[in-house]
């Protein structure tokens, strides 16, 4: 079942389906980082440690896309070659959206995350987060050791 789900979502990239573009649509309205009640792929959620109990949350975020632009030299001669545009930066989007989702909820830990859809401006991506010191996932053993993994 989780594979034709996989199916399904590589489909929908593939062909950009209109339900897909409509889902873009409402999650451009909601606030950059928010929380959700349950997974949009929950194929690639369960892979990542997901189980639907307390103690775990998914947040989806937007990120914004596009390269990064340098400060243009202000005083001083101007260098030959400027070095404006046409910077990329060292770390992945999906690494910067699982920091600030992390910084938005310092007591909880990432699990992973997953990409969701982009268009021209933004890319999506969904994160798990899980709390250790909540008693559903502390005394869960498989839980405490992935969590564990995910500190080192």
């Amino acid at each position: 079942m989780h594979s034709y789900m996989a199916q399904t979502w590589t489909r929908m990239w593939k062909q950009n389906a209109e339900e897909l573009k409509s889902k873009a649509i409402a999650w451009r309205k909601e606030p950059t980082i928010n929380r959700i009640e349950r997974p949009s792929r929950i194929d690639r959620a369960r892979r990542l440690g997901y189980k639907a109990k307390q103690g775990i949350v998914v947040v989806r975020i937007r990120v914004g896309r596009g390269g990064m632009r340098k400060q243009r030299p202000v005083a001083g001669r101007r260098p030959k070659h400027l070095g404006v545009v046409h910077i990329k930066q060292g770390i992945s989007m999906r690494k910067v959206a699982e920091r600030r989702v992390s910084e938005k909820f310092p007591n909880l830990e990432v699990m992973g995350s997953y990409y969701l859809h982009k268009d021209g401006t933004n890319l999506w991506y969904e994160v798990i987060l899980a709390d250790p010191s909540h008693p559903a996932i502390s005394k869960d053993r498989e839980m405490r050791g992935r969590l564990k993994a995910f500190a080192k």
